[in-house]
Protein backbone atom coordinates (compact mmCIF):
# COMPACT_ATOMS: atom_id res chain seq x y z
CA UNK A 1 0.00 0.00 0.00
CA UNK A 2 1.48 3.34 -1.09
CA UNK A 3 1.82 6.38 1.19
CA UNK A 4 -0.92 8.22 -0.71
CA UNK A 5 -3.37 5.37 -0.14
CA UNK A 6 -2.45 5.20 3.53
CA UNK A 7 -2.88 8.96 3.84
CA UNK A 8 -6.31 8.77 2.15
CA UNK A 9 -7.42 5.97 4.50
CA UNK A 10 -6.20 7.93 7.50
CA UNK A 11 -8.12 11.02 6.35
CA UNK A 12 -11.31 9.01 5.81
CA UNK A 13 -10.92 7.42 9.23
CA UNK A 14 -10.48 10.84 10.81
CA UNK A 15 -13.61 12.16 9.08
CA UNK A 16 -15.64 9.22 10.27
CA UNK A 17 -18.34 7.38 8.30
CA UNK A 18 -19.88 9.13 5.30
CA UNK A 19 -23.02 11.10 6.04
CA UNK A 20 -26.31 9.75 4.68
CA UNK A 21 -27.87 11.93 1.92
CA UNK A 22 -30.64 13.26 4.16
CA UNK A 23 -28.10 14.85 6.55
CA UNK A 24 -26.19 16.67 3.80
CA UNK A 25 -26.74 20.39 3.24
CA UNK A 26 -28.35 21.88 0.16
CA UNK A 27 -27.10 24.73 -2.02
CA UNK A 28 -29.07 27.47 -0.25
CA UNK A 29 -27.93 26.17 3.14
CA UNK A 30 -24.28 26.44 2.07
CA UNK A 31 -24.84 29.94 0.64
CA UNK A 32 -26.47 31.06 3.90
CA UNK A 33 -23.39 29.86 5.79
CA UNK A 34 -21.13 31.91 3.48
CA UNK A 35 -23.25 35.03 3.99
CA UNK A 36 -23.29 34.63 7.75
CA UNK A 37 -19.51 34.11 7.76
CA UNK A 38 -18.99 37.42 5.94
CA UNK A 39 -21.38 39.05 8.37
CA UNK A 40 -19.56 37.59 11.38
CA UNK A 41 -16.16 38.68 10.11
CA UNK A 42 -17.43 42.24 10.12
CA UNK A 43 -19.36 41.82 13.36
CA UNK A 44 -16.46 40.21 15.24
CA UNK A 45 -14.28 43.19 14.38
CA UNK A 46 -16.85 45.91 14.99
CA UNK A 47 -19.57 44.69 17.34
CA UNK A 48 -17.26 43.34 20.03
CA UNK A 49 -15.01 46.39 19.91
CA UNK A 50 -17.88 48.89 19.73
CA UNK A 51 -18.62 48.32 23.42
CA UNK A 52 -14.92 48.67 24.19
CA UNK A 53 -14.86 51.85 22.08
CA UNK A 54 -17.67 53.30 24.22
CA UNK A 55 -15.80 52.21 27.34
CA UNK A 56 -12.58 53.87 26.21
CA UNK A 57 -14.41 57.11 25.38
CA UNK A 58 -16.45 57.27 28.61
CA UNK A 59 -14.92 54.75 31.09
CA UNK A 60 -18.48 54.38 32.34
CA UNK A 61 -20.06 50.92 32.47
CA UNK A 62 -23.50 52.53 32.86
CA UNK A 63 -23.25 54.06 29.36
CA UNK A 64 -22.44 50.62 27.94
CA UNK A 65 -25.30 49.08 29.90
CA UNK A 66 -27.83 51.71 28.80
CA UNK A 67 -26.68 51.41 25.19
CA UNK A 68 -27.31 47.65 25.26
CA UNK A 69 -30.60 47.97 27.18
CA UNK A 70 -31.98 50.40 24.59
CA UNK A 71 -30.74 48.26 21.71
CA UNK A 72 -32.20 45.02 23.10
CA UNK A 73 -35.46 46.73 24.10
CA UNK A 74 -36.15 48.02 20.58
CA UNK A 75 -35.03 44.79 18.86
CA UNK A 76 -38.31 42.86 19.48
CA UNK A 77 -40.24 45.74 17.84
CA UNK A 78 -37.93 45.48 14.83
CA UNK A 79 -38.43 41.70 14.87
CA UNK A 80 -42.21 42.21 14.70
CA UNK A 81 -41.83 44.64 11.78
CA UNK A 82 -39.33 42.32 10.09
CA UNK A 83 -41.69 39.41 10.59
CA UNK A 84 -44.51 41.35 8.92
CA UNK A 85 -42.24 42.17 5.97
CA UNK A 86 -41.16 38.51 5.73
CA UNK A 87 -44.77 37.36 5.56
CA UNK A 88 -46.01 40.04 3.16
CA UNK A 89 -42.98 39.93 0.87
CA UNK A 90 -40.23 37.40 1.66
CA UNK A 91 -37.71 36.61 4.40
CA UNK A 92 -34.85 37.54 2.03
CA UNK A 93 -36.21 41.11 1.78
CA UNK A 94 -36.07 41.37 5.57
CA UNK A 95 -32.63 39.74 5.67
CA UNK A 96 -31.09 42.07 3.08
CA UNK A 97 -32.69 45.11 4.70
CA UNK A 98 -31.04 44.14 7.97
CA UNK A 99 -27.60 43.76 6.38
CA UNK A 100 -27.88 47.14 4.63
CA UNK A 101 -29.06 48.88 7.82
CA UNK A 102 -26.15 47.43 9.80
CA UNK A 103 -23.75 48.67 7.10
CA UNK A 104 -25.31 52.13 7.32
CA UNK A 105 -25.03 52.00 11.12
CA UNK A 106 -21.26 51.56 10.98
CA UNK A 107 -20.99 54.20 8.29
CA UNK A 108 -22.61 56.61 10.76
CA UNK A 109 -20.19 55.48 13.48
CA UNK A 110 -17.31 56.26 11.13
CA UNK A 111 -18.75 59.73 10.49
CA UNK A 112 -19.46 60.49 14.17
CA UNK A 113 -16.17 59.02 15.48
CA UNK A 114 -15.47 60.31 19.02
CA UNK A 115 -18.90 61.93 19.24
CA UNK A 116 -20.65 58.53 19.30
CA UNK A 117 -21.26 58.76 23.10
CA UNK A 118 -23.08 62.08 22.57
CA UNK A 119 -25.68 60.26 20.47
CA UNK A 120 -25.48 56.79 22.04
CA UNK A 121 -29.28 56.63 22.49
CA UNK A 122 -29.86 57.17 18.76
CA UNK A 123 -27.08 54.75 17.85
CA UNK A 124 -28.57 52.14 20.20
CA UNK A 125 -32.01 52.53 18.61
CA UNK A 126 -30.59 52.25 15.08
CA UNK A 127 -28.50 49.21 15.99
CA UNK A 128 -31.47 47.47 17.62
CA UNK A 129 -33.67 48.05 14.56
CA UNK A 130 -30.96 46.90 12.13
CA UNK A 131 -30.18 43.80 14.20
CA UNK A 132 -33.87 42.96 14.52
CA UNK A 133 -34.37 42.93 10.75
CA UNK A 134 -31.18 40.95 10.16
CA UNK A 135 -31.88 38.24 12.71
CA UNK A 136 -35.54 37.91 11.78
CA UNK A 137 -34.55 37.16 8.20
CA UNK A 138 -31.70 34.88 9.15
CA UNK A 139 -33.53 32.80 11.76
CA UNK A 140 -36.41 32.17 9.34
CA UNK A 141 -33.85 31.37 6.63
CA UNK A 142 -32.18 28.86 8.95
CA UNK A 143 -35.50 27.04 9.28
CA UNK A 144 -36.18 27.15 5.54
CA UNK A 145 -32.79 25.88 4.29
CA UNK A 146 -32.55 23.00 6.79
CA UNK A 147 -34.72 19.94 7.44
CA UNK A 148 -35.67 17.87 10.47
CA UNK A 149 -32.96 15.34 9.57
CA UNK A 150 -30.06 17.76 9.04
CA UNK A 151 -31.02 20.79 11.18
CA UNK A 152 -28.91 19.99 14.23
CA UNK A 153 -25.93 19.42 11.91
CA UNK A 154 -26.67 22.63 9.97
CA UNK A 155 -26.84 24.67 13.19
CA UNK A 156 -23.57 23.15 14.41
CA UNK A 157 -21.79 23.87 11.11
CA UNK A 158 -23.22 27.39 11.26
CA UNK A 159 -21.59 27.65 14.69
CA UNK A 160 -18.26 26.48 13.23
CA UNK A 161 -18.33 28.87 10.25
CA UNK A 162 -19.64 31.73 12.39
CA UNK A 163 -16.78 31.39 14.85
CA UNK A 164 -14.19 30.54 12.20
CA UNK A 165 -14.86 33.98 10.72
CA UNK A 166 -14.61 35.27 14.27
CA UNK A 167 -11.10 33.84 14.58
CA UNK A 168 -9.66 36.42 12.21
CA UNK A 169 -11.81 39.39 13.21
CA UNK A 170 -10.74 39.98 16.84
CA UNK A 171 -7.03 39.43 16.13
CA UNK A 172 -7.03 41.73 13.10
CA UNK A 173 -9.04 44.36 14.95
CA UNK A 174 -6.80 44.23 18.02
CA UNK A 175 -3.67 44.45 15.84
CA UNK A 176 -5.00 47.46 13.90
CA UNK A 177 -6.10 49.29 17.05
CA UNK A 178 -2.77 48.75 18.81
CA UNK A 179 -0.76 49.94 15.77
CA UNK A 180 -2.62 53.25 15.41
CA UNK A 181 -2.48 56.30 17.61
CA UNK A 182 -5.36 57.15 19.90
CA UNK A 183 -8.68 55.70 18.83
CA UNK A 184 -8.12 55.95 15.05
CA UNK A 185 -7.67 52.17 14.84
CA UNK A 186 -11.30 51.72 15.86
CA UNK A 187 -12.43 53.81 12.89
CA UNK A 188 -10.35 51.63 10.55
CA UNK A 189 -11.97 48.40 11.79
CA UNK A 190 -15.44 49.94 11.55
CA UNK A 191 -14.63 50.78 7.91
CA UNK A 192 -13.51 47.22 7.17
CA UNK A 193 -16.68 45.90 8.84
CA UNK A 194 -18.79 48.20 6.66
CA UNK A 195 -17.19 46.68 3.55
CA UNK A 196 -17.84 43.11 4.78
CA UNK A 197 -21.52 43.88 5.35
CA UNK A 198 -21.84 45.26 1.81
CA UNK A 199 -20.26 42.04 0.46
CA UNK A 200 -22.71 39.95 2.50
CA UNK A 201 -25.63 41.91 1.03
CA UNK A 202 -24.46 41.15 -2.52
CA UNK A 203 -23.97 37.42 -1.80
CA UNK A 204 -27.50 37.25 -0.35
CA UNK A 205 -28.82 37.89 -3.86
CA UNK A 206 -27.93 34.26 -4.68
CA UNK A 207 -30.69 32.89 -2.46
CA UNK A 208 -34.02 33.11 -4.29
CA UNK A 209 -37.27 34.34 -2.81
CA UNK A 210 -39.99 31.84 -1.96
CA UNK A 211 -43.31 32.39 -3.64
CA UNK A 212 -46.02 31.77 -1.09
CA UNK A 213 -49.75 32.39 -0.99
CA UNK A 214 -49.70 32.32 2.84
CA UNK A 215 -49.11 36.02 3.52
CA UNK A 216 -51.30 36.43 6.60
CA UNK A 217 -49.37 37.64 9.66
CA UNK A 218 -50.68 35.85 12.77
CA UNK A 219 -48.63 37.67 15.45
CA UNK A 220 -51.74 38.96 17.22
CA UNK A 221 -52.96 35.35 17.58
CA UNK A 222 -49.81 34.08 19.28
CA UNK A 223 -51.37 34.62 22.71
CA UNK A 224 -54.02 32.05 21.82
CA UNK A 225 -51.33 29.65 20.59
CA UNK A 226 -49.50 30.10 23.91
CA UNK A 227 -52.64 29.23 25.86
CA UNK A 228 -53.06 26.00 23.90
CA UNK A 229 -49.45 24.79 23.73
CA UNK A 230 -47.76 24.56 27.13
CA UNK A 231 -44.60 22.95 25.74
CA UNK A 232 -44.00 25.84 23.37
CA UNK A 233 -44.58 28.38 26.17
CA UNK A 234 -41.99 26.61 28.31
CA UNK A 235 -39.51 26.80 25.44
CA UNK A 236 -40.14 30.56 25.21
CA UNK A 237 -39.42 30.92 28.93
CA UNK A 238 -36.21 28.99 28.36
CA UNK A 239 -35.04 31.76 26.02
CA UNK A 240 -35.90 34.38 28.63
CA UNK A 241 -33.69 32.50 31.11
CA UNK A 242 -30.96 32.20 28.48
CA UNK A 243 -31.19 35.95 27.88
CA UNK A 244 -30.51 36.69 31.55
CA UNK A 245 -26.99 35.34 31.14
CA UNK A 246 -26.44 36.10 27.48
CA UNK A 247 -27.27 39.80 27.85
CA UNK A 248 -24.36 40.35 30.22
CA UNK A 249 -21.99 38.16 28.20
CA UNK A 250 -22.61 40.06 24.96
CA UNK A 251 -20.69 43.11 26.18
CA UNK A 252 -18.95 42.46 29.54
CA UNK A 253 -16.17 39.95 28.60
CA UNK A 254 -14.16 42.37 26.43
CA UNK A 255 -14.27 45.00 29.14
CA UNK A 256 -13.13 42.45 31.74
CA UNK A 257 -10.32 41.29 29.46
CA UNK A 258 -9.20 44.86 28.78
CA UNK A 259 -9.18 45.56 32.50
CA UNK A 260 -7.03 42.45 33.02
CA UNK A 261 -4.49 42.89 30.17
CA UNK A 262 -4.71 46.63 29.41
CA UNK A 263 -4.20 46.25 25.64
CA UNK A 264 -6.71 45.92 22.79
CA UNK A 265 -4.47 43.65 20.73
CA UNK A 266 -4.32 41.10 23.53
CA UNK A 267 -8.10 41.30 23.87
CA UNK A 268 -8.25 40.43 20.15
CA UNK A 269 -5.71 37.60 20.40
CA UNK A 270 -7.53 36.06 23.34
CA UNK A 271 -10.76 36.42 21.35
CA UNK A 272 -9.17 34.29 18.62
CA UNK A 273 -8.31 31.62 21.15
CA UNK A 274 -11.82 31.59 22.59
CA UNK A 275 -13.37 31.43 19.10
CA UNK A 276 -11.11 28.48 18.25
CA UNK A 277 -12.47 26.62 21.25
CA UNK A 278 -16.01 27.38 20.10
CA UNK A 279 -15.21 26.15 16.58
CA UNK A 280 -13.85 22.89 17.98
CA UNK A 281 -16.94 22.46 20.14
CA UNK A 282 -19.21 23.19 17.17
CA UNK A 283 -17.44 20.56 15.06
CA UNK A 284 -17.90 17.92 17.76
CA UNK A 285 -21.58 18.86 18.08
CA UNK A 286 -22.06 18.58 14.30
CA UNK A 287 -20.69 15.02 14.32
CA UNK A 288 -21.86 13.63 17.65
CA UNK A 289 -24.91 15.50 18.99
CA UNK A 290 -28.25 13.69 19.08
CA UNK A 291 -31.56 15.56 19.33
CA UNK A 292 -32.79 13.15 22.02
CA UNK A 293 -30.23 14.42 24.59
CA UNK A 294 -31.50 17.98 25.03
CA UNK A 295 -31.70 18.00 28.84
CA UNK A 296 -28.34 16.31 29.24
CA UNK A 297 -26.56 18.83 27.00
CA UNK A 298 -28.16 21.82 28.75
CA UNK A 299 -27.30 20.48 32.23
CA UNK A 300 -23.71 19.79 31.17
CA UNK A 301 -23.19 23.22 29.61
CA UNK A 302 -24.77 25.01 32.58
CA UNK A 303 -22.61 23.14 35.09
CA UNK A 304 -19.45 24.14 33.25
CA UNK A 305 -20.49 27.80 33.00
CA UNK A 306 -21.39 27.95 36.71
CA UNK A 307 -17.99 26.53 37.68
CA UNK A 308 -16.27 29.12 35.49
CA UNK A 309 -18.35 32.02 36.86
CA UNK A 310 -17.60 30.88 40.42
CA UNK A 311 -13.91 31.72 39.84
CA UNK A 312 -14.83 35.40 39.48
CA UNK A 313 -16.28 35.39 43.00
CA UNK A 314 -12.73 35.04 44.35
CA UNK A 315 -11.42 38.00 42.35
CA UNK A 316 -11.60 39.56 38.88
CA UNK A 317 -8.17 39.27 37.27
CA UNK A 318 -6.36 37.55 34.44
CA UNK A 319 -6.14 34.32 36.48
CA UNK A 320 -9.96 34.13 36.79
CA UNK A 321 -11.27 35.90 33.66
CA UNK A 322 -9.33 33.77 31.15
CA UNK A 323 -10.32 30.36 32.66
CA UNK A 324 -13.93 31.57 32.87
CA UNK A 325 -13.90 32.56 29.19
CA UNK A 326 -12.30 29.23 28.22
CA UNK A 327 -15.06 27.28 29.96
CA UNK A 328 -17.75 29.61 28.58
CA UNK A 329 -16.41 29.26 25.01
CA UNK A 330 -16.71 25.48 25.27
CA UNK A 331 -20.05 25.24 27.07
CA UNK A 332 -22.06 28.10 25.57
CA UNK A 333 -22.23 26.69 21.99
CA UNK A 334 -23.66 23.45 23.33
CA UNK A 335 -26.47 25.26 25.16
CA UNK A 336 -27.38 27.61 22.31
CA UNK A 337 -27.24 24.96 19.58
CA UNK A 338 -29.32 22.58 21.69
CA UNK A 339 -32.03 25.12 22.52
CA UNK A 340 -32.27 26.43 18.96
CA UNK A 341 -32.55 22.93 17.50
CA UNK A 342 -35.18 21.99 20.07
CA UNK A 343 -37.16 25.19 19.39
CA UNK A 344 -37.11 24.65 15.62
CA UNK A 345 -38.51 21.16 16.16
CA UNK A 346 -41.30 22.61 18.30
CA UNK A 347 -42.20 25.09 15.54
CA UNK A 348 -43.10 22.08 13.40
CA UNK A 349 -45.69 21.00 15.99
CA UNK A 350 -47.57 24.33 16.01
CA UNK A 351 -50.86 24.83 14.09
CA UNK A 352 -50.92 25.57 10.34
CA UNK A 353 -47.98 23.24 9.58
CA UNK A 354 -45.02 25.61 9.58
CA UNK A 355 -46.88 28.78 8.58
CA UNK A 356 -46.17 30.20 12.05
CA UNK A 357 -42.39 29.97 11.70
CA UNK A 358 -42.00 33.76 11.28
CA UNK A 359 -44.26 34.54 14.23
CA UNK A 360 -42.42 31.92 16.32
CA UNK A 361 -39.08 33.57 15.60
CA UNK A 362 -40.50 36.96 16.64
CA UNK A 363 -41.82 35.52 19.92
CA UNK A 364 -38.50 33.81 20.62
CA UNK A 365 -36.66 37.10 20.22
CA UNK A 366 -39.14 38.93 22.45
CA UNK A 367 -38.52 36.56 25.36
CA UNK A 368 -34.77 36.44 24.74
CA UNK A 369 -34.47 40.23 24.79
CA UNK A 370 -36.63 40.62 27.87
CA UNK A 371 -34.09 38.44 29.66
CA UNK A 372 -31.20 40.47 28.25
CA UNK A 373 -32.71 43.79 29.32
CA UNK A 374 -33.46 42.55 32.86
CA UNK A 375 -29.92 41.27 33.48
CA UNK A 376 -28.18 44.32 32.03
CA UNK A 377 -30.45 46.65 34.03
CA UNK A 378 -29.60 44.76 37.23
CA UNK A 379 -25.90 44.99 36.37
CA UNK A 380 -26.18 48.74 35.67
CA UNK A 381 -27.91 49.38 39.01
CA UNK A 382 -25.92 47.10 41.31
CA UNK A 383 -22.71 46.13 39.49
CA UNK A 384 -21.54 49.20 37.55
CA UNK A 385 -18.50 49.55 39.83
CA UNK A 386 -15.90 47.21 38.31
CA UNK A 387 -14.25 46.83 41.75
CA UNK A 388 -17.50 45.84 43.47
CA UNK A 389 -18.28 42.25 44.47
CA UNK A 390 -21.78 42.72 42.98
CA UNK A 391 -20.61 42.41 39.37
CA UNK A 392 -19.28 38.82 39.71
CA UNK A 393 -22.20 37.93 42.01
CA UNK A 394 -24.74 39.03 39.37
CA UNK A 395 -22.84 37.15 36.67
CA UNK A 396 -22.68 33.98 38.79
CA UNK A 397 -26.39 34.21 39.63
CA UNK A 398 -27.33 34.61 35.95
CA UNK A 399 -25.21 31.54 35.14
CA UNK A 400 -26.76 29.46 37.92
CA UNK A 401 -30.29 30.36 36.78
CA UNK A 402 -29.55 28.45 33.56
CA UNK A 403 -30.32 25.25 35.51
CA UNK A 404 -33.98 26.25 35.14
CA UNK A 405 -33.61 25.36 31.45
CA UNK A 406 -33.42 21.69 32.42
CA UNK A 407 -36.79 21.98 34.18
CA UNK A 408 -38.35 23.74 31.20
CA UNK A 409 -37.37 20.85 28.89
CA UNK A 410 -38.73 17.66 30.45
CA UNK A 411 -38.04 14.15 29.22
CA UNK A 412 -41.73 13.81 28.38
CA UNK A 413 -41.53 16.96 26.23
CA UNK A 414 -38.69 15.50 24.20
CA UNK A 415 -40.53 12.26 23.55
CA UNK A 416 -43.68 14.08 22.46
CA UNK A 417 -41.74 16.44 20.22
CA UNK A 418 -39.88 13.63 18.49
CA UNK A 419 -43.00 11.52 17.99
CA UNK A 420 -44.96 14.46 16.60
CA UNK A 421 -42.18 15.26 14.16
CA UNK A 422 -41.97 11.67 13.01
CA UNK A 423 -45.73 11.60 12.50
CA UNK A 424 -45.69 14.51 10.02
Amino acid sequence: MGWRTRLLHAWQAAKGPALPPERRLGKDAVTSLIIHSCFQLGASMSGLFLNLYLWRLTEDLVVNALYNIISFAITPVAFAAGGWLSKKRDRMITYRTGIVLIAVFYLLVIIAQERVPDYYVLFALFNGIASGFYWTGYLVLQYDVSTETNRIRYLAINLVTFNSAGLLGPALAGFIIQRNDGLSGYIIIFTIAFIMFVIAAFISMRIPKIESHHKAYYLKLMGEVMRRNARWVKSLYSFLILGLFQGIMLFLPNILLFQAVGREDWVGYLGVFFSALTVATGYVISRKAQKENVRKYVALSTSGTVIGAALLLFGVGLWSVVPFMIIFSICNPLAINTLNSYYFRLIGTLPLKGQLRVESVVMRELFLNVGRVISIAVLAVFGSDMESIWMPVILFTAAALQYLLVLLISAKDEEQTDSSVRGK
